[in-house]
């Protein structure tokens, strides 16, 4: 006779709910409050919307967005940056304080909720949308947070979990004069908060001394605090993207919101990723032969290249990569390229150009590859900001921006072999260069060579102000310095091209 076992239970009495009535179940809703004008988006939106407020309220987010990065291409400090947005969040997405007295607290952080996740639901789809969300949302919420006043931007500190400890009133009193000597405040300030976490959380208020550590913990004042909650949004919002990536495929089958975030994302173009291959320079003889008389257009960052190649006939991946990639988009087929890195490198043979060399050639022209790399053409020229950001060069390298990668004295002796030595233009490029404005610095340089050209393009009319605005893009600098140094011979329909 079998044992019968009691404690396993009864196959006809589980609990196991038909799929078919959890798939058409009614949702629960939960109402979503907003105590404060800040967020960290991390719980969806469950009301319903209308499908015009979708759309509307995603457009006014992508434009703050825009141009919160086309700030940061154009180097603008936190400052400038903050005093620029400040009208264009007012108009589009202002968020008042709690202390400020308004009806409209629910429908402003509503709609700042919203729309938060429409574009985070645009933007998740590829690697590279992902970042650039990530970077200019969360410099959306420095701007924020800084802007907030100090009750209120601790009371939102409190209200998320930072896993960090409040100092007791003990610790305050035992330390009160090495706290009092970080935080440059009085003594006695009992408004000032102080929290306690593991100091390798915050590296950067430890390096420049701005906590007191005291057996492997950081007390961090309360004014000091904004650095650990913009990286905890960061770290959250990169993980959300992952997780937001991973559920796209589900909203194939909407036909409603796939377009609109198809267009929501083809729409978020910056000043280095509108510039199209269809950049060639007309009536330029652009090729292999021409290479040096050409460089005289071209900007610091590949003269240093072209002078570094015709010096050691050679140069490393990144700047065989970064200077290929250049000369591809200025119009210079394959073929010539192929010729011109091969009489560049006359030092070796023909079989160990062709070994080493001509292949990778070949692939960041897409003529080589895998399928999605012969369909794309290969690899589009590096902007400003890639080229900034990426790859710093090591020893032995010529990649990179002058700029920012060179010493001072460096960058002056390579200025003055191209032919710069007005001493107030050298004066201007180090302070760009001490204050982190490597675009001005290169727009310095571009401006005074070009003074002449450019005084007469705005007196005849052949290119506006914003046809010369900063320049963010390589292939930018050498359209623009060739088509004004041969103002007489180019059409008006040439120059004008720039700016359509």
């Amino acid at each position: 006779m079998l044992r019968q076992e009691y404690n396993r239970p009864d196959p006809k009495r589980r609990n196991v709910a038909d799929y078919r009535k959890r798939q058409f179940a009614d949702p629960t809703f939960k109402e979503t409050e907003y105590p404060h004008p800040l967020n960290f988006y991390s719980t969806p939106p469950t009301a319903e919307i209308k499908l015009e407020q979708f759309e509307q309220w995603a457009i006014d987010r992508l434009r703050i967005l825009a141009e919160v990065e086309a700030c940061s291409f154009r180097n603008k400090s936190l400052a400038e940056t903050a005093e620029h947005m400040r009208p264009l969040l007012r108009k589009y997405l202002f968020l008042e304080s709690n202390t400020a007295v308004s009806s409209k607290h629910f429908e402003e952080r509503q709609k700042d909720h919203y729309s938060h996740f429409i574009l985070r639901l645009a933007f998740s789809s590829t690697e590279d949308l992902r970042r650039r969300f990530s970077r200019v949302e969360t410099t959306l919420f420095r701007l924020r947070l800084d802007d907030d006043s100090l009750g209120g931007r601790n009371e939102f500190i409190q209200s998320i979990n930072l896993d960090c400890e409040q100092v007791s009133e003990e610790e305050r009193d035992e330390y009160r004069d090495e706290l009092a000597s970080v935080s440059g405040s009085k003594k006695g300030d009992a408004e000032e908060t102080w929290i306690k976490v593991d100091w390798d959380r915050v590296p950067d208020l430890v390096e420049s001394r701005r906590v007191f550590v005291r057996a492997g913990k950081a007390y961090v004042p309360s004014k000091e605090q904004s650095s650990m909650v913009i990286a905890e949004f960061t770290k959250r919002l990169d993980r959300a993207l992952e997780l937001t990536a991973r559920a796209l495929p589900r909203l194939d089958e909407d036909d409603r919101l796939t377009p609109i975030l198809d267009h929501l994302s083809k729409n978020f173009v910056t000043p280095d990723a509108s510039y199209t291959s269809s950049t060639s320079v007309s009536g330029a003889d652009i090729s292999a032969r021409n290479i040096d008389a050409l460089s005289a257009h071209f900007p610091l960052c590949m003269q240093n290249l072209h002078r570094t190649l015709r010096r050691d006939a050679h140069l490393k991946h990144f700047g065989r990569l970064q200077y290929t990639l250049f000369l591809k988009q200025t119009g210079l087929n394959l073929e010539e390229c192929l010729i011109f890195w091969r009489t560049s490198f006359h030092k070796i043979t023909d079989d160990t150009f062709n070994k080493e060399y001509r292949y990778n050639v070949r692939h960041a022209y897409g003529d080589v590859g895998g399928d999605s790399n012969r369909r794309g053409g290969g690899y589009s020229a590096f902007s400003c900001q890639k080229i900034l950001m990426e790859h710093p060069p090591g020893p032995g390298e010529a990649h990179g921006c002058p700029y920012r990668h060179f010493s001072l004295e460096n960058l002056t002796t390579l200025l003055q072999g191209v032919g710069i030595t007005d001493r107030s233009v050298l004066q201007g490029v180090k302070e760009d260069k001490e204050s982190q404005k490597f675009h001005m610095a290169c727009n310095r340089v571009f401006e005074h060579v070009h003074k002449n050209e450019i005084k007469k393009a705005k007196d005849e009319g052949v290119m506006t102000s914003a046809q010369l605005e900063t320049i963010v893009h390589p292939n930018e600098y050498f359209k623009r310095s060739y088509l004004l140094k041969n103002l007489g011979k180019a059409t008006s329909d040439d120059v004008k091209m720039e700016g359509s």
